[in-house]
């Protein structure tokens, strides 16, 4: 590596580079928590969700309570392709440079995208084993969130979820504070005109500043390519594209749907296209670990009955919706999709349930470890009451719940139930709140 670029990029950190104007995320890390950093933290969420502005934001406030100085930190973004011949033995000429250029080692590391970097987790590993610094890394993967990351750095890491805006944090952007007390009053109307807004457009903080519809697909539809292209074709080394593409393609228009492996299989066959079972659960997995997909298991107590049957998948972002030439709107299904992503969001553990009924969430809480029911429709009307119920009802009777969940746009009442049971009918965008 050569040091001459390694010196330019550090002298711009330290000179030139000016911390842009931020909208503070609600799951930022806080500068008196950072300040005792004793692990590797990990910020770890999709591509373009915001994770380097998080960054940015801790240290802006690690400057603002005088916690460290701008020649305390060392940021780099392994994404900048100065540094694409970068390899772990360029990590001491890394550092004779800063030192070269502040008379001093760096005492925070802020590493960015830092799985582009060959042997990322040993070369971490060693600068954490030093004692000398805090380190924080970012990485658009979704195997970071995996325990064997934790495992390979001696259990001495930690990971923080950034996902694209909440509809907590888009009322923020859009400049609008609420109370409980504004649910009744005629300030509603705003919450629900970002919340419609919300549902079409998603929480990508750059689409967001986008005023035409035709532009946000348009940069929809760059985070799409980049994904595939970047995240999965080149990550993977996938030579099959067209079938990566299909599968891809396949998971947008089946959002909020049971996705079966033999079912796409047997398409390929028909249409004369190779493609086995085990390399398309290895496709589906890279749309999982590039935060393009979550997939929800069907409820079972037996690991091998989660396995056996079809996912539920969940684009990340209800935004990817728009690029749909030929989609006829379902507003149940996008009400679901926001569901998933919130849940994703609490890192809350979440199935579905299928048995002759069906109900599309059983959310286990962590702490305790009971389970939750939980329904989403649009509205509730004659014709789906009892339908809504029947999936809700045998779900909870089966598992033994108590507590019953039925997310609506904006309905709101107590359902009767058995004893020792609560049915809650409740607007998304309020338990979106909560």
């Amino acid at each position: 590596m050569n040091q001459t670029i390694l010196k330019n990029m550090i002298a711009e950190w330290l000179e030139e580079f000016a911390l842009p104007t931020l909208i503070p995320r609600d799951a930022a890390p806080v500068p008196a928590d950072l300040r005792n950093l004793s692990e590797i933290l990990s910020i770890v969420g999709p591509r373009r969700a915001g994770k380097t502005f998080v960054m940015y934001q801790m240290i802006a406030g690690l400057m603002e309570e005088g916690f460290a100085g701008r020649d305390d930190i060392l940021f780099l973004d392994f994404e900048d392709y100065r540094l694409r011949d970068f390899v772990p033995e360029d990590v001491e000429t890394l550092f004779s440079t800063f030192r070269q250029l502040t008379g001093k080692d760096p005492a925070w590391l802020f590493f960015d995208e830092i799985h582009q970097m060959p042997a990322w987790s040993r070369v971490i590993r060693s600068l954490h084993n030093r004692g000398r610094y805090r380190i924080v890394i970012s990485g658009s993967n979704a195997r970071l969130l995996l325990p064997d990351i934790a495992t390979e750095l001696r259990g001495r890491y930690r990971d923080h979820l950034i996902l694209p805006f909440s509809f907590k944090e888009t009322l923020k952007w859009n400049g609008i504070s609420w109370t409980e007390r504004t649910f009744y009053t005629a300030a509603k109307g705003d919450l629900l005109r970002i919340f419609d807004s919300f549902l079409k457009t998603g929480g990508f903080p750059e689409v967001l500043k986008k005023d035409l519809p035709g532009e946000r697909r348009q940069l929809l539809q760059n985070y799409y390519q980049t994904i595939f292209y970047r995240d999965i074709v080149e990550r993977y080394n996938i030579r099959a594209k067209s079938l990566m593409e299909g599968m891809m393609t396949c998971c947008l228009h089946q959002f909020a749907s049971l996705f079966s492996l033999s079912a796409f299989e047997k398409g390929l066959k028909s249409q004369h296209r190779q493609g086995s079972k085990r390399t398309l659960a290895n496709y589906l997995a890279y749309l999982q670990e590039a935060f393009f997909i979550l997939g929800a298991d069907k409820f079972s107590y037996s690991p091998r009955q989660r396995v056996m049957n079809p996912k539920k998948i969940y684009l990340m972002d209800q935004g990817f919706i728009a690029l749909m030439e030929d989609f006829s709107e379902n507003k149940g299904r996008i009400l679901e999709n926001v569901v998933a992503v919130e849940l994703y969001r609490r890192r809350q553990t979440f199935n579905y349930y299928s048995n002759r009924r069906e109900c599309d969430f059983i959310v286990r809480d962590v702490d305790s470890m009971n389970l939750q029911a939980i329904q989403v429709c649009w509205t509730l009307t004659t014709g789906n009451r009892e339908r809504e119920l029947r999936g809700l009802l045998a779900a909870m009777q089966k598992l033994s719940i108590s507590q019953g969940l039925i997310l609506t746009y904006d309905e709101e009442e107590i359902l009767p139930a058995a004893p020792g049971q609560r049915i809650t009918v409740m607007p998304v965008w309020k338990w979106l709140l909560e």
